[in-house]
């Protein structure tokens, strides 16, 4: 089916069809009304006053001015961090350890819990 173009339509079949577009239209809005939905039209920018402007402007430059001068100031070299050594175990305390690993061991074998 092919579309029709605007020049192939009547004058007459033009302002029926104008006629009916505004009929949809007026309808749309009463519904609209009735059901107390708003349009689909994007919400109105609040402008802002001047004075508002002037304000937000004069923070703005007074933070970029905060900020420039603290970039512009001479960085302090950070202290560099301190390395820990690696934490050494002294004899005692691995023969401690050992001594009681060798009984969890002693008492999983007697326990008959241990798979080799």
């Amino acid at each position: 089916m092919a579309m029709n173009t605007i020049i192939s339509f009547s004058p007459q079949q033009l302002r029926q069809a104008a006629d009916i577009k505004e009929k949809i239209t007026g309808l749309e809005k009463q519904l609209a009304n009735i059901l107390g939905a708003t349009s689909h039209a994007q919400p109105k920018a609040r402008p802002m006053s001047a004075a508002a402007k002037a304000k937000a402007s004069a923070k703005m430059k007074a933070a970029w001015a905060k900020r420039k001068a603290q970039a512009s100031a001479k960085p302090v070299k950070a202290a560099a961090p301190v390395k820990k050594g690696k934490r050494k175990m002294n004899a005692a305390a691995k023969a401690r350890l050992s001594q009681l690993a060798k009984a969890r061991w002693a008492k999983a074998k007697a326990a008959g819990k241990t798979k080799l």
